[in-house]
């Protein structure tokens, strides 16, 4: 029997790899053509105005407009854009130190929780104002002020929310998050943000921790470990409010439910510590901590950089061959006006905050 197993596990490891393959493929070649783009750029205009990251979702987002990757791309695309961009991140750890973010200081670190909050009441406030129903507002407002699909994916268990208002809270992820992705950059430059201001304003309205550092590393990689640590410490607010949801779900649960019946979160419906803490941000605090002991020769962290930096591109593209424009008209004229509010209000707290703490001025 051992015999058996072991002969049938590299044969499932390789038709694992193998099926990997046409989709990473597919993600290199969008990648080499935005990286050729961005030379003739340089070449033809004195700069890049737009970057291999930008081009790279566009570029994705356009073939896949006119064309759906059928099922044997599907695979490498999907580790792409998630098992590629999560290494990435990891990697961008080696660029910041301890001293960092104690430099950051504690206003920011309680400024970023106080937002997290505030951005929640005035989400969900918005959704139940458009008459959307009290568990999609909840979806909503986690989604849009913590970390997109993962905190709706963690929130939905605890209030038992109908798979039609996870997928409508869902939807707006995926297009909306690259609009900001790429609009932020755009933005910075208007307003002629420091690096410190723009990677704080990322790293709160930003929906996922990679597309934080795609959204800040054609700005500076100032911006890129500032907006990263930002994205962190937001990330990290989804176990105090899974929490609290829980506490609430179990209150509302005594009150419709006889004294015999079962009154608290049923048995497999809290998420696992993996699942509000993702391998790849533990990683990204392992390497901080390798980085501001000394632990990484200075000679590799150039080439770490680099890495880091295809790795990202390449899961841009994959990012982008996964954005169907016309989910937004799927999603409804109500959720459509309330994410976007949401996120708009969002914006505006971020700029407060990043004003009060004179943040543009570093």
């Amino acid at each position: 029997m051992e015999n058996a197993k072991s002969q049938i596990q590299p044969v499932l490891s390789r038709k694992t790899s193998e099926s990997l393959i046409p989709g990473v493929l597919l993600c290199l070649g969008v990648t080499a053509i935005a990286m050729a783009l961005q030379s003739a750029e340089e070449m033809f205009m004195g700069r890049a105005w737009l970057e291999s990251l930008v081009l790279a979702i566009l570029l994705g987002t356009c073939i896949r407009s006119f064309w759906a990757p059928g099922a044997r791309w599907l695979a490498g695309i999907k580790f792409s854009s998630k098992t590629l961009l999560e290494i990435a991140v990891v990697l961008l750890g080696v660029n910041v130190s301890a001293r960092m973010i104690s430099d950051a200081g504690g206003s920011l670190l309680f400024g970023i929780i106080a937002v997290v909050f505030l951005s929640i009441l005035i989400s969900y406030g918005f959704g139940r104002a458009f008459g959307l129903p009290h568990k999609m507002a909840v979806l909503i407002a986690c989604g849009n002020s913590i970390c997109g699909n993962s905190a709706i994916a963690a929130v939905a268990p605890i209030i038992d929310a109908h798979n039609d208002d996870v997928a409508g809270a869902i939807a707006f992820t995926a297009v909306l998050g690259v609009a900001v992705v790429l609009g932020l950059p755009m933005l910075a430059q208007a307003f002629q943000m420091k690096p410190t201001a723009f990677g704080v304003l990322a790293g709160l309205t930003v929906y996922a921790v990679p597309q934080v550092l795609a959204a800040t590393a054609p700005i500076s990689s100032v911006s890129a470990q500032i907006g990263t640590l930002v994205k962190l410490v937001r990330v990290l607010m989804l176990g105090p409010v899974v929490l609290m949801l829980s506490v609430l779900a179990a209150r509302g649960r005594r009150k419709t439910e006889s004294l015999s019946s079962v009154s608290f979160v049923k048995p497999g419906k809290a998420p696992r510590l993996g699942d509000l803490v993702p391998w790849f941000i533990v990683g990204f605090i392992v390497m901080i901590g390798l980085r501001s002991a000394n632990a990484i020769p200075h000679a590799l962290l150039l080439p770490i950089g680099h890495i880091s930096n295809w790795l990202t591109v390449i899961s841009m593209a994959a990012l982008g061959l996964g954005v169907d424009v016309r989910q937004l008209a799927r999603a409804g004229l109500s959720v459509t006006t309330v994410v976007t509010l949401s996120l708009l209000a969002l914006g505006c707290i971020a700029w407060v905050l990043i004003q009060t703490l004179g943040l543009n001025a570093i």
